[in-house]
């Protein structure tokens, strides 16, 4: 097995506790039933916000999904760069998986799915 990265983006639609851990369940969600994931295989994952999403951490999200609480979870803010997408959430999957990296589905709902275009071209790659 290797260690891949999945990118999961999504867009809040309030700086509220509930708004923020609603869009979070949501995208967890998308990410693991996009990609098979059990788990047991989840690494760790980064989540990232805009800095104006501050009303609650997203990592909270997994503990109401469930998952174990020795998976290991960080938080953060996104740089703040005038053109981004406000209210954007972002997650960083780290996954114990057999998968090659032409396999691996990164999800972006709503409006976060333009980021998968810019990604796309600034990286000059695979989103």
């Amino acid at each position: 097995m290797q260690c891949r990265g999945i990118r999961g983006a999504t867009i809040v639609t309030a700086n509220t506790k509930e708004s923020i851990l609603g869009a979070t369940e949501e995208l967890l969600v998308e990410m693991t039933q996009a990609n098979k994931i059990e788990i047991k295989n989840i690494a760790a994952i980064f989540f990232t916000t805009t800095s104006d999403l501050n009303a609650e951490f997203p990592a909270a999200a997994t503990r109401k999904l469930g998952w174990p609480s020795n998976l290991p979870l960080l938080c953060g803010h996104e740089m703040n760069v005038p053109s981004a997408l406000p209210y954007c959430l972002r997650i960083m999957m780290l996954v114990n998986t057999e998968k090659g990296v032409e396999e691996i589905v990164h999800v972006y709902l709503g409006e976060a799915k333009r980021l998968k275009n810019e990604t796309s071209l600034s990286m000059g790659g695979n989103t």
